[in-house]
């Protein structure tokens, strides 16, 4: 059977990405031109700068993966590309590239949603195994899903509000740590005790998630201690922030594994490199005797490995753009 080498480009949000993978599960080349050190200065990506960025590097991104991989275009079976959602200003950068090269090349157009690039970095590490449950944490995204098979989603739920990435980033803004907040929270998590009370947010029986309340209670927390003339202790805020989110997403997790009747569980997104989430995961994956994955930490925040081996399987399914796609800053995993 003939290998089928896919070329990936990513660029929702602020990083500038190409790989080249084949059959879905072998990475060739990946090459990242990340922007937080621009973006650092301001506490959050802009989007008109992080759009500008992705203009002036994209080319030489591109060169350097080929040159990497020892490829030509003439090479690549196909050109997969995040159409979406994300930054609208950087999405159309990827967009427009894909369409340019797949024009000038005769190549295949693949439109491959972000979502299922998060879930399929987990391919990279090892073949998915179905049915299984997805849970998708992010900056940008918090959602469960439900895989019969290769390129079946099934939406069961998702933050009504803010996903749990951005939370994280804003309890971090809170407490005076630099940009990007999230993994610092998590290392002070692991120094700190669970001391302080913060609620639970959208305890229920659904499979939606909410971080807006619990981000305004830590505020509100910091900012009464003020007053009061209190010292914030950060490690313990950390350690019950981190805790509460741990139990908001493991109860939701975990009843989709039960009534689903799975054995498959993975990971996927940026958040899925916090180490306090994951390692309570395998805690109860292990209990449950749950197959349990999570992305290596090169592919867990945004590249365009996962977006080639998503796209590897949208190509098996027959997906194709034309030269008319979009990008999409908001669209539904389909």
């Amino acid at each position: 059977m003939k290998d089928v080498y896919i070329l990936g480009i990513e660029s929702s949000c602020d990083e500038t990405s190409f790989s080249i993978v084949k059959n879905g599960v072998e990475e060739i080349s990946t090459v990242i031109s990340t922007q937080i050190d621009i973006h650092k200065k301001y506490g959050g990506v802009v989007p008109e700068i992080a759009s500008r960025a992705h203009i002036k590097n994209i080319t030489f991104v591109l060169e350097e993966c080929l040159e990497k991989a020892k490829l030509k275009i003439e090479d690549i079976d196909a050109i997969a590309v995040t159409y979406g959602p994300g930054l609208i200003g950087s999405l159309l950068v990827g967009v427009e590239c894909a369409k340019t090269l797949a024009f000038l090349y005769d190549k295949p157009l693949i439109p491959v949603h972000h979502i299922s690039g998060h879930i399929y970095a987990n391919n990279l590490v090892k073949r998915l195994e179905f049915p299984l449950i997805a849970l998708v944490i992010s900056g940008g995204h918090t959602e469960l899903i439900y895989m019969e098979r290769d390129y079946s989603f099934k939406k069961l739920g998702g933050t009504l509000d803010d996903a749990v990435g951005e939370c994280y980033d804003k309890v971090a803004k809170v407490l005076g740590l630099e940009y990007p907040g999230g993994p610092k929270v998590d290392k002070l998590a692991s120094l700190g005790k669970i001391t302080y009370n913060l609620p639970i947010p959208l305890n229920d029986d659904s499979y939606n998630f909410s971080f807006s309340g619990l981000k305004s209670a830590v505020i509100n927390l910091v900012h009464t201690e003020k007053v009061r003339g209190n010292e914030i202790r950060k490690e313990d805020l950390c350690a019950t922030f981190q805790d509460v989110v741990i139990k908001s997403l493991t109860k939701k997790t975990m009843k989709a594994i039960e009534e689903y009747k799975v054995k498959n569980l993975i990971l996927a997104g940026g958040v899925a490199a916090n180490s306090g989430i994951r390692n309570k995961f395998q805690e109860l994956a292990s209990s449950m005797n749950i197959n349990y994955t999570f992305p290596s930490i090169k592919y867990a925040t945004d590249n365009a490995a996962m977006i080639a081996s998503s796209g590897y399987y949208a190509y098996k399914e027959g997906r194709r753009a034309d030269l008319t796609l979009n990008a999409l800053s908001s669209t539904e995993l389909k």
